[in-house]
């Protein structure tokens, strides 16, 4: 595919994504407008110049789309702004109650916040069967291995907070980010069961076979595991459960090469088809996973690898071969080692006792769907609080471009990706926006909270300078991001 093509398809994700939910939030605006009897002059989905525009005749309105496609605005008649007509002056925006300058402004937000419950509400009404959370391994050197977390064990709370799956304890973890202390782990024994038991937890699952479900889980247990720096340092670019060490079931698979790739590097240092790799730098290997977990984790590192090669006779014999991992960054932004190296396709069996059946019905759904804006709402602030005490590094920031990558690759996967991308992105377009910048949403809803207060508008002058500080202030960070953006993936 040429680098043009590659491009497009970046562009119409990101466009597919966020061109709906940036037009919604600004129709929240327009909408409440209208409704508290506001003069709406323009709605434009994107800044600078108009590509397209139809304007209404009823209501004078211009609908327009706007070259920079990263937000919009809605522009309110408002004597600040130019001279209005007598007959229209209790049409301005500058001339209503303060309550309706405040449900105008947070209209926009509250949309995003509705669409966001709305989408992660339709993806919990899919049913789908999903790896319970029983721990399938701990990594060496990690705190799981440290605090001796048992494999085996089913997770059930993360810091107190009861979790029902694995996207679940990744939100908790996220949330203990540059964090030193420990994190409290509550574990369930599991005992071995011939019989497949269908869980039946808080309408999280259904079951299969009533007769059949039977109690196999001990009492609870609580291992506090330290951690340092969380998710930083060297940690940094992994994943919550990489970094704490603990990992769902995972396959069991041969390290046998079953393809290569012609760019990669295994071939040209002289690895075969049929080859199995037995070490690494001298230290034995057991499956494909901890094959492809050490060369991910090496980019740019010379390794050694062991491999039992058959000659044509059925005769084996070990070969050494000297291969560094091409360095390559993923989805955000962290290096990842890879030598163009697989295994031949198989098919995967999941044991019934690390399965379940997920599913909610409609009230349970909108429930978790609250539950989960909530929690991912807190953790956004939580991490912007973070990035300035400086306990999580700037480069976490990301921008339009990350936006554009995780689009592309969620049209890729599926569209239950597609809808949950779309909620977190509607999510932290509603949390940036509510942040008290004068430039944002947040920034014009404190104005008129004072105004409320006072009886009184802010000053002109005084809203002026906190317009430039909010601006000045959000151009930074808009050029950070992009410059994170940048050094992921270029």
């Amino acid at each position: 595919m040429s680098q043009l093509m590659t491009l497009a398809l970046f562009l119409l994700a990101f466009a597919a994504i966020l061109g709906p939910l940036i037009a919604l939030h600004e129709w929240g605006h327009y909408i409440v407008a209208r409704l508290c009897g506001v003069k709406v002059l323009t709605y434009s989905i994107g800044f600078g110049p108009k590509l397209a525009s139809w304007t209404s005749k009823k209501t004078g309105t211009d609908y327009r789309i706007s070259a920079l496609p990263l937000g919009g605005y809605v522009k309110m008649l408002d004597e600040r702004e130019g001279p209005v007509a007598e007959e229209e002056k209790h049409l301005a925006f500058n001339n209503q109650h303060p309550l309706k300058k405040i449900a105008i402004v947070a209209a926009g937000p509250v949309m995003n916040f509705i669409i966001a419950i709305a989408l992660f509400w339709v993806l919990f009404l899919v049913p789908s069967e999903q790896l319970n959370t029983r721990i399938g391994s701990i990594l060496p050197e990690t705190p799981a291995a440290t605090a001796n977390l048992p494999k085996g064990d089913k997770i059930i709370a993360v810091d107190g907070y009861k979790v029902q799956t694995w996207e679940e304890i990744n939100y908790r973890l996220a949330d203990r980010m540059g964090e030193t202390g420990t994190v409290s782990i509550s574990l369930q024994k599991v005992a071995e069961s011939t019989e497949k038991v269908a869980e039946n937890t808080a309408g999280s699952a259904n079951v299969s076979d009533p007769k059949k479900a039977s109690s196999v889980y001990a009492q609870s247990t609580e291992v506090e595991v330290p951690i340092n720096n969380f998710m930083q340092g060297t940690q940094s670019g992994k994943d919550t459960l990489t970094s704490l060490g603990v990992l769902p079931w995972q396959p069991k698979i041969e390290p046998v090469i079953g393809q290569l790739s012609e760019e990669g590097a295994a071939i040209r240092q002289g690895m075969q088809v049929g080859d199995k790799i037995v070490a690494i730098n001298d230290e034995p290997v057991e499956d494909w996973l901890m094959v492809t977990r050490i060369i991910r984790d090496n980019p740019e590192t010379l390794l050694n690898f062991t491999v039992v090669r058959k000659n044509e006779q059925g005769q084996s014999r070990e070969v050494q071969l000297q291969i560094m991992p091409q360095g390559k960054k993923g989805p955000a932004g962290q290096q990842y080692g890879q030598i163009g190296a697989g295994i031949a396709p198989i098919d995967i069996v999941v044991p019934d006792d690390y399965k379940t059946m997920v599913s909610y019905d409609p009230m349970t759904a909108i429930g978790k769907a609250f539950a989960k804006t909530g929690q991912l709402a807190t953790m956004t602030l939580n991490s912007m609080g973070k990035m300035i005490t400086g306990k999580v590094g700037l480069d976490n920031l990301s921008g339009p471009i990350t936006i554009a990558v995780i689009s592309k690759q969620s049209f890729e996967i599926s569209w239950e990706q597609v809808l949950a991308n779309a909620g977190i992105i509607s999510l932290s377009l509603a949390v940036l926006n509510l942040l008290p910048i004068p430039v944002l949403d947040g920034g014009h809803l404190l104005y008129y909270f004072i105004e409320l207060i006072r009886g009184r508008p802010v000053s002109e002058r005084m809203q002026i300078i906190g317009f430039n500080i909010g601006f000045l202030l959000l151009l930074s960070f808009m050029i950070l991001a992009i410059t994170n953006d940048f050094s992921r993936y270029f």
